[in-house]
């Protein structure tokens, strides 16, 4: 039948009319090899390696298993750590041994060792500046009576500033002499803050705080200075940092002047706490510290990339590590053939059952037909995410019974189409005459009429596939999907819900599915407009 069917002359126009539509052309051969690519995944995408010598010997652990005792002789049975192996003793004793993994040599479910994930080794010893805050007493012909820490923002004491004019240090805007004016008035004003500059240009924040009416003149008015930290060069009250690695050394291609003049001027005892607060970053967390710098006072922070799962991608993990350690690449991979053959064997097998369904109904009809259709409505009614879950509990969660769960449910829309046809094609002249001819039902059924009411099967083939692929992705989201740790891209992005700063989860599982579904509906679309009759179209 599908020899005829690819013959007949009006199949053929619709194959070339649909290669003539190049976007579905291209979709359905970049579809195809990415399904080829998926199914080759153990030979691209494996912590097992391809190929192994060994004294003399070879093995292929790809495709056949070999336990430890084999290459390690420790009677142990198990599955051996080939990564582990390769840097052993026993096996490096032998120059002619070696091992030949695939292009990324990580498995879906290899859980990676965090010491083996390449990070930089160096710890940044952050300097903060902690911002200078100031008062001065202010008299009313603007000379300073006491000040308290506000010195240090000149580079002088507070005793060497005292009876000075304050214009001399830093400038006063009309705006606060308008508001220091109303308080030796001792008349109420409100708070005020205004910004200002001091020496060298140093941005300062000048506050004034609410002031109540009083009947009595103050002598003195008191300005808060804080400083406003702006970037600039080190070492003037700008945050910088120092980066050093395991031996303590000073990288001089990476350190500035100024910060190896900055290093310097440390003392030894603060050098020293520094460079043992250094060492104890490299096994933990340690707290900051607080140090004085000149005429002001830094908070010290120690940052260093530790290894956390899920971890960003790096070299040689190039999509990043999810939750568990385990790489996303090769998990992506392996989810698509998971999702791309769980799709095929579900569409495939509701077209099957929905054609069986829809053929009976529409051929016979009457009362087949309505006790058929009263079923399908009963049966469309049940909640299938219920079943899913009932049987999941039951049966527990696996492959073979989601595609038995979900093929329950998937075959009744194709039916309808397939029932409407046969009610179309059969009483048209050639399925009479076949009748009278006096063919068998099952022959009229599968050779006259079948043939002829496959288009509604092949257009909706492509776009039941993207439905499929589409509610895997979402059952693993949720969690009634396949049973952990099968490589998902919904089990990747419900990771991506419980680390939301984890970038890489969220863009290349959600990525991948929205490639395949975009090619999926372009190779539909295509398909749709292959089959049909009116080739061109236009609004009068």
């Amino acid at each position: 039948m599908i020899s005829r069917f690819v013959k007949n002359p009006m199949t053929r126009r619709r194959i070339l009319r649909f290669k003539e539509m190049k976007r579905a052309y291209i979709s359905l051969w970049i579809l195809a090899l990415l399904y080829l690519f998926s199914l080759c995944s153990e030979i691209i995408c494996n912590n097992v390696p391809l190929y192994i010598k060994f004294h003399g010997k070879s093995y292929f652990p790809v495709f056949k298993f070999y336990p430890e005792d084999t290459f390690m002789g420790n009677g142990k049975n198990t599955r051996p750590d080939y990564h582990q192996l390769k840097s052993d003793s026993k096996f490096m004793s032998n120059d002619e041994n070696f091992m030949v993994f695939p292009l990324i040599p990580y498995g879906p479910f290899q859980s990676l060792d965090p010491a083996l994930i390449d990070v930089s080794d160096h710890v940044v010893v952050e300097f903060e500046p902690l911002p200078m805050v100031g008062t001065a007493n202010i008299r009313e012909d603007l000379t300073i009576a006491r000040s308290f820490r506000f010195g240090p923002f000149l580079g002088l004491k507070d005793k060497d500033i005292q009876n000075r004019p304050i214009s001399d240090y830093v400038k006063i805007p009309l705006e606060i002499k308008a508001a220091m004016a109303l308080r030796f008035e001792g008349k109420k004003a409100p708070p005020f803050s205004v910004e200002t500059t001091g020496p060298e240009g140093v941005v300062i924040t000048a506050s004034l705080s609410t002031h109540r009416e009083k009947t009595h003149k103050p002598k003195t008015v008191r300005i808060t200075f804080r400083e406003a930290l702006m970037p600039g060069a080190e070492g003037k009250g700008q945050a910088f940092e120092l980066r050093f690695d395991r031996n303590l050394a000073i990288p001089g291609d990476v350190w500035t002047t100024g910060q190896k003049n900055t290093w310097n001027s440390l003392s030894d005892a603060q050098q020293m706490v520094i460079k043992e607060n250094i060492q104890n970053r490299y096994f933990g967390p340690v707290d900051t510290l607080t140090i004085s710098l000149g005429n002001r006072k830094f908070r010290v922070g120690f940052l260093k990339e530790d290894v956390r799962f899920p971890f960003r991608p790096v070299k040689g993990h190039i999509m990043g590590i999810d939750g568990a350690g385990r790489d996303v690449l090769s998990r992506i991979l392996y989810g698509l053939r998971t999702s791309m053959s769980f799709g095929l064997l579900l569409v495939v097998g509701s077209m099957v059952l929905g054609i069986a369904a829809g053929a009976l109904q529409g051929y016979y009809g009457g009362f087949l037909d309505i006790s058929g259709q009263r079923f399908i409505e009963i049966w469309s009614a049940l909640p299938f995410l219920y079943i899913m879950i009932l049987m999941g509990s039951i049966y527990g969660r696996s492959f073979s019974l989601l595609l038995f769960c979900y093929g329950l449910f998937n075959w009744i829309g194709i039916s309808y189409y397939v029932r409407a046809e046969f009610l179309r094609l059969r009483k048209l002249p050639f399925v009479e005459a076949a009748k009278c001819m006096g063919g068998s039902s099952f022959k009229i059924i599968f050779k006259h009429i079948l043939p002829n009411g496959m288009v509604p099967v092949i257009t909706f083939f492509p776009f039941s596939l993207v439905g499929a692929i589409g509610s895997l992705a979402a059952l693993d989201y949720l969690g009634f999907g396949l049973p952990s740790p099968t490589p998902s891209w919904g089990e990747l992005l419900y990771q991506a819900q419980q680390y939301r700063w984890a970038w890489w989860l969220i863009l290349y599982p959600s990525l991948a599915l929205f490639i395949v579904m975009l090619l999926g509906v372009f190779v539909g679309e295509g398909v749709r407009n292959a089959y049909d009759p009116k080739r061109y179209t236009r609004l009068i």
